[in-house]
């Protein structure tokens, strides 16, 4: 008998149910912006992104110099240059617009804006319930089904 309720006692502890959390996330990515073919011009000269992105300023071979500068120093790609590869993430709690400039080039029109929009919050799912993973009884009704057992036992034995 006492093998009995020993097993059954294993059986209903061990039959909570279980799963994986797992975060949900969005894979970041990156945009690219580059010297269009007149050289004067960012292309393209405004994007939208959201936190946790990356603006990759890329351009080679041009004919003249030139560099990105967040109007507040947000991000500087450095002095101007033919050819500059600089990458800059926005992170979370960064959302807002960023106006940016090519310095030597401002007063031709070389500017661009940069939107960041929020991120989604991060959420957890829960686990999903089927009917193999629900418990035989609830905790309480394990509780009572120990005592009952308990007693039942008690009983047999003469103890009460």
């Amino acid at each position: 008998m006492r093998t009995l309720l020993v097993l059954l006692t294993v059986a209903l502890l061990a039959g909570g149910v279980q799963g994986d959390i797992d975060p949900q996330t969005d894979e970041p990515e990156t945009v690219v912006i580059t010297v269009d073919s007149t050289n004067l011009r960012f292309s393209p000269s405004q994007v939208t992104i959201t936190e946790g992105d990356t603006v990759r300023f890329f351009w080679s071979g041009q004919a003249l110099p030139h560099n990105a500068v967040e109007a507040n120093g947000v991000f500087d790609s450095g002095e101007p240059e033919r050819a500059v590869d600089y990458s800059y993430t926005f992170e979370r709690g960064s959302n807002g617009t960023y106006d940016f400039v090519c310095e030597p080039h401002e007063s031709m029109g070389m500017v661009g804006q940069i939107t960041v929009e929020p991120a989604p919050p991060l959420v957890v799912e829960a686990p999903e319930t089927e009917a193999e993973d629900t418990p035989f009884l609830s905790t309480s009704g394990t509780l009572l089904s120990l005592f009952l057992a308990w007693a039942f036992v008690s009983r047999r034995q003469g103890n009460g």
